[in-house]
């Protein structure tokens, strides 16, 4: 599903017998292939197989994870670092990607935890949400997309241990660097098997900015007809290392261990009285546990959200 974002400016002329105005332009942002994005998850899944059934933190199969998630975007010129942290005796990575060009002073960041737990290959937790920002930023490439601000993207290790790679990532940041960063963007579970579509309440402690954000991921879901529902996330999910840090932050959501209402079932089909993953970090957590249009929706308003914010 395609998503348009209208750009358009004016430019008044005061106290002259003639006003200039510089016409809108419209700016696509791309389609999302959601069958691109469930190849990723295939691919997060064989990894898992290959690797004693998980991606976790200090196990072979979150190693080589990041180094497929790399790989693919080496090939498409980004300029990447995987970044080394210790944790609970073992070596962690965090990936970061860089996208050539734009304000360096003013970066745009998305991100997601790449992690699983140990009881399973996590593919909606948080499979979803790292496969999705993959394919947004190859279709950056494949669109020759040249943002006015700088994008970079984080693929988080030890997520599922408390936060601990986005932590290591922000406290390794200078405060110049820091500062640089204008806006965080954080996807985790978009693809939930009985799904609900949240986006993070901006309004909930979080920094200045953090509203903006949130009134366009909504703005994304309200273009392709779907109803959302704010949410309190907290300190529940990478966003948190930077909100500290009193960057703005955003994101959504399809759901966790929690039961979805009847209101929200009437809202969004699926089924009220069970939880929106049921497998939620279980060995059930497999390509089986996506939900294919949640998935796509979402991919299709995380590109809609940095377009028109980096653009």
């Amino acid at each position: 599903m395609r998503i348009l974002i209208a750009l358009a400016a004016a430019l008044m002329v005061t106290g002259a017998t003639t006003a200039q105005a510089v016409a809108p332009a419209a700016l696509a942002a791309p389609d999302i292939n959601v069958a691109n994005v469930r190849a990723h998850l295939n691919q997060f899944q064989s990894i898992a197989n290959a690797n004693g059934g998980n991606r976790a933190h200090g196990r072979p199969g979150y190693l080589a994870s990041i180094n497929w998630v790399k790989s693919k975007l080496d090939a498409a010129g980004f300029t990447t670092r995987v970044q080394s942290f210790t944790y609970n005796g073992a070596t962690g990575y965090n990936l970061i990607a860089d996208y050539p060009g734009g304000d360096l002073n003013n970066v745009v960041m998305l991100g997601g935890h790449l992690d699983s737990v140990r009881s399973g290959p996590g593919i909606n937790d948080n499979g979803t949400g790292s496969a999705s920002i993959l394919e947004v930023a190859l279709q950056m490439k494949a669109t020759n997309f040249q943002p006015t601000k700088h994008v970079r993207f984080g693929w988080w290790g030890a997520e599922e241990l408390g936060l601990r790679g986005s932590r290591a990532y922000v406290a390794s940041l200078s405060a110049t660097e820091k500062s640089r960063i204008k806006a965080y963007l954080n996807f985790d579970m978009t693809g939930s098997p009985n799904p609900g579509y949240f986006v993070y309440d901006g309004a909930d402690n979080q920094p200045s900015g953090s509203v903006a954000l949130q009134q366009r991921l909504q703005a994304g879901f309200t273009s392709i007809g779907v109803q959302t529902e704010l949410i309190k996330v907290g300190g529940r999910s990478d966003h948190a290392a930077f909100a500290l840090e009193n960057i703005a932050t955003g994101g959504t959501f399809t759901g966790a261990e929690q039961t979805k209402t009847a209101a929200q079932a009437r809202k969004w089909g699926g089924t009220a009285g069970q939880a929106f993953d049921r497998c939620y970090h279980r060995s059930c957590d497999t390509t089986a546990n996506v939900n294919a249009t949640a998935l796509d929706r979402n991919a299709d308003v995380i590109a809609y959200a940095l377009w028109a914010t980096a653009a």
